[in-house]
């Protein structure tokens, strides 16, 4: 079992939903977003994602791409995300890479693998790469036991479904909206019977947990969305508002890291509400 799964199973045995949390690299710039994604461990993520900086980053939303476009601007390359992930994964969390697939191809597919495992890194996170387009991904992740995280949308068929699932390691990242990243007042309506066709259409005997992205920005939210009587999510992930957290309190790093663990604090208790 990976790290990831090993993560989620806990978080099962405590009768609660995980927490994952999203910060790019080099955000503000690469200590601080150390120091960042650090106090979210501290503060209750059971997995970290480590965003790319990539300049096209089409599924998301103003909010990322503000941070990632200030990371490049400072310079940050994708040797900065490993070290990123390096002093994260030291915490003992496990911490997975999410990007999208063209940095990875440029950097070279099998050296990138090799270099995310001696990291530490837990696996990658691939929005724009499905299963069938991913042979030379998956056998590197394959050869060195990283996990594989793929996505299903509302709008995936039911036979896009159990192809990705079944191909996933780690978790199945489910994307509860239609359209960019970006944290929203109410959770969407078809969470629900997503996560119910992944769990359904996924592998027999052992089901991936499933994790649920786009949109949770408060503790209720994420109560909601792993509430067994209602989303029933295994995970809940959130990306802008812990951005956020940090855009708000500009040049003020004891402030930002502050509202980030507030937050963090807020969202933990969400999952075991």
């Amino acid at each position: 079992m990976s790290s990831t799964s090993t993560a989620f199973e806990k978080a099962r045995a405590e009768d609660r939903a995980a927490l994952v949390g999203y910060l790019p690299a080099g955000f503000p710039d690469v200590e601080g977003s150390i120091a960042a994604l650090r106090a979210m461990v501290a503060a209750g993520c059971d997995v970290i994602e480590i965003g790319l900086p990539y300049s096209d980053p089409v599924m998301d939303g103003p909010t990322i791409q503000a941070a990632a476009q200030q990371a490049l601007e400072a310079g940050v390359r994708t040797t900065d995300v490993l070290r990123v992930v390096e002093a994260v994964a030291a915490t003992g969390t496990p911490t997975l890479v999410m990007t999208y697939w063209n940095p990875i191809e440029r950097y070279g597919v099998e050296r990138f693998a090799r270099d995310l495992a001696s990291a530490g890194g837990a696996g990658l996170i691939t929005p724009d790469l499905t299963p069938d387009f991913a042979p030379e991904w998956i056998a590197a992740a394959d050869e060195l036991d990283l996990d594989k995280v793929f996505l299903v949308a509302p709008s995936s068929t039911d036979e896009r479904v159990a192809m990705t699932t079944a191909a996933c390691r780690g978790f199945v990242y489910a994307t509860a909206v239609m359209g960019v990243t970006g944290a929203r007042a109410t959770t969407s309506d078809l969470a629900g019977p997503l996560v119910a066709r992944a769990k359904a259409l996924g592998p027999s005997g052992s089901p991936l947990p499933v994790g649920v992205g786009l949109g949770v920005s408060n503790g209720a939210q994420a109560a909601e969305v792993a509430a067994k009587d209602g989303i029933g999510a295994d995970g809940v992930i959130v990306g802008s508002a812990f951005v956020r957290a940090l855009q708000d309190h500009p040049g003020d790093r004891a402030a930002g890291l502050a509202a980030l663990t507030a937050l963090t604090e807020d969202l933990a208790g969400g999952v075991r509400a």
